[in-house]
């Protein structure tokens, strides 16, 4: 394993841009019984970055899309959140301390908080931000969890009748100031998944203020050194103070397997910095 970094050049591969997913669709069960009712709720957008300075505030939209066939009673919460080292986001576990000092659910409020949505019909729920006039330069974060039920009855009496809570959340992102991003990748692996294609993994720490986002290439080469696959790097967050793994497929969907033999990886990964960060590490396809 090599670990090394690079100065930022204009390769659109490294720097394209790429959407924010806007939708997610539900299909949830609400109902343990023989009849069984299914809702289909489209949210957007799933990801907000506001950017701003102490003292700052910021009102934002987020629609609430009923596919389904039967109106649905939805409640909007905010709540912290934050990111196991596989990158899963964490809604119900005890947030470390570490954590805690970039949560900025205490200075967001929703309105509406509880609505019902008819078939075929858009709901709205606002958001405002309010950045204490105190607050240090860094990267924030908090979410807007909506719980989506049946619109007859109480919501909490129906979530405790489910099997399953059909819950989607937009998170937020708020950088404050201008703060500076550190981060280094640390390790670099292969692994391969039980029934799954080979993954390289890279191990990123950050010990700025700041979260970041990735954009990058992997690029596999044979033993004569041929380049044999190109691959994107997904665009995930790494949050400030913390460590993440991000997992790099080696397959993309509708691709081949590679054929058994061994591999020259090398990833360029672009976190902002003025330089990239690269590795190289050797990937083996058995038999």
């Amino acid at each position: 394993m090599e670990l090394r970094n690079r100065p930022v050049h204009a390769n659109r591969r490294l720097h394209a841009e790429r959407p924010v997913a806007a939708l997610v669709a539900l299909a949830v069960i609400l109902s343990a019984g023989p009849a069984l009712a299914q809702v289909s709720v489209e949210v957007s957008p799933l990801r907000v970055e506001l950017t701003s300075g102490p003292g700052g505030t910021h009102t934002q939209a987020v629609t609430l899309s009923n596919q389904g066939k039967e109106p649905v009673r939805v409640r909007a919460q905010v709540m912290d959140w934050f990111l196991s080292q596989d990158g899963t986001p964490q809604f119900q576990a005890p947030i470390p301390a570490v954590e805690l000092k970039y949560g900025a659910a205490t200075w967001v409020r929703v309105a509406p908080p509880e609505q019902v949505v008819a078939p075929d019909e858009t709901g709205t729920v606002r958001f405002t931000t309010t950045i204490p006039k105190d607050a240090a330069d860094g990267g924030y974060r908090t979410a807007i969890m909506f719980e989506v039920g049946p619109a007859s009855g109480d919501l909490l009496a129906a979530r405790r009748q489910v099997r399953f809570r059909s819950r989607v959340a937009t998170l937020v992102y708020l950088t404050i100031g201008k703060p500076r991003p550190v981060v280094d990748l640390t390790n670099l692996v292969t692994r391969t998944p039980t029934g799954r294609p080979a993954q390289v993994v890279a191990t990123l720490r950050n010990t700025g203020r700041v979260h970041v986002r990735t954009t990058g290439v992997l690029t596999l080469y044979d033993a004569g050194g041929k380049m044999v696959r190109e691959l994107d790097v997904p665009n995930v967050p790494v949050l400030p103070e913390s460590e993440r793994e991000l997992a790099i497929p080696t397959v993309k969907e509708g691709q081949d397997p590679l054929p058994p033999g061994e591999y020259r990886v090398e990833v360029k990964l672009d976190v902002g910095l003025p330089t990239l960060l690269v590795g190289e590490t050797t990937l083996k396809v058995a038999r």
